[in-house]
């Protein structure tokens, strides 16, 4: 049976600066250039955040995305695109949903939904019962898949809750995130009990936070997972933090391993297809019944 990978490529992020690192992609054109060589590397879908062009802070705002996805869909028009709906930075809904009523060409087809509240280092991500099930809610009714983000299996429970709830339907695309100070560690016992509690009908990648992107990209790919890899997790290239790394020097890593367990690449025709994703070419996001 035909295992590729998917590959969720995750170029930007909040966290990473230009002080931090060179490399990581943050104005609008940045952005656009490095997810072209991304799809010329070969990847499956993209997970977006939008940065202020003049502070290159995170931003919600939906005119940044639409550039975004617009500068995208010029070259790619099948790839699978997520636009991040995150809580780290923004507690208001009506900013965390913005993104959600771009339209058209401009559409996301998914929706990034971290599933409960956790601490990093430094920040929290507040994420209350109401405002998972309201972005949940709003992403149906859009007709916009959510990219489920699990930290710990409690937040895997809370997506079968949500399951029951009926604003959630199947099927599902979950990362599973390793390594962060508060939630479950890049371990084999971890991921497996977090791989093994999914719901049925269930997509999923493993990510791994700094030094653990490449330990948990090469589980997955090894035991038949996709992966999130890009710069958003991990600024370095090696484990001694001697190198800063590029997107695309990640990517062709873990291109690497998968050719070394013979797996191909998922391509973004067949995961929209799995996931009963419209097209692509102008058509994007979900009928949901």
């Amino acid at each position: 049976m035909k295992n590729d990978l998917i590959i969720n490529f995750t170029p930007t992020g909040m966290i990473p600066t230009k002080e931090m690192t060179p490399h990581v992609p943050v104005i609008v054109s940045e952005i656009v250039e490095d997810v072209h060589a991304a799809c010329e590397i070969g990847i499956t879908m993209v997970h977006l955040h939008a940065r202020d062009a003049v502070t290159g802070v995170p931003t919600y705002k939906k005119e940044v995305y639409a550039d975004i996805i617009a500068g995208i869909r010029k070259y790619a028009p099948e790839l699978v695109i997520c636009v991040s709906l995150s809580g780290r930075d923004f507690s208001e809904f009506e900013k965390r949903s913005d993104a959600l009523l771009l339209d058209g060409d401009l559409k996301p087809d998914m929706g990034s939904l971290t599933l409960s509240s956790l601490n990093f280092n430094k920040t929290a991500s507040v994420n209350a019962p109401d405002m998972v099930f309201n972005l949940a809610a709003k992403m149906k009714e859009k007709g916009i898949v959510p990219e489920l983000e699990a930290f710990d299996i409690g937040m895997i429970n809370y997506a079968k809750y949500l399951e029951r709830k009926k604003v959630l339907q199947a099927p599902y695309y979950f990362n599973l995130l390793f390594g962060n100070i508060a939630c479950s560690q890049a371990n084999l016992l971890h991921s497996g009990v977090m791989i093994n509690d999914l719901p049925e009908n269930s997509f999923w990648s493993l990510a791994g936070i700094g030094n653990e992107q490449l330990k948990m990209n090469s589980l997955s790919i090894a035991v038949g997972g996709g992966v999130r890899v890009g710069i958003e997790d991990n600024i370095w290239f090696d484990a001694e933090r001697t190198k800063l790394t590029t997107n695309s020097e990640l990517l062709e890593r873990v291109h690497l391993i998968a050719n070394a367990n013979g797996r191909g690449v998922m391509t973004p025709k067949d995961f929209r297809k799995k996931m009963n994703l419209e097209p692509g070419n102008g058509s994007y996001g979900r009928k949901f019944k």
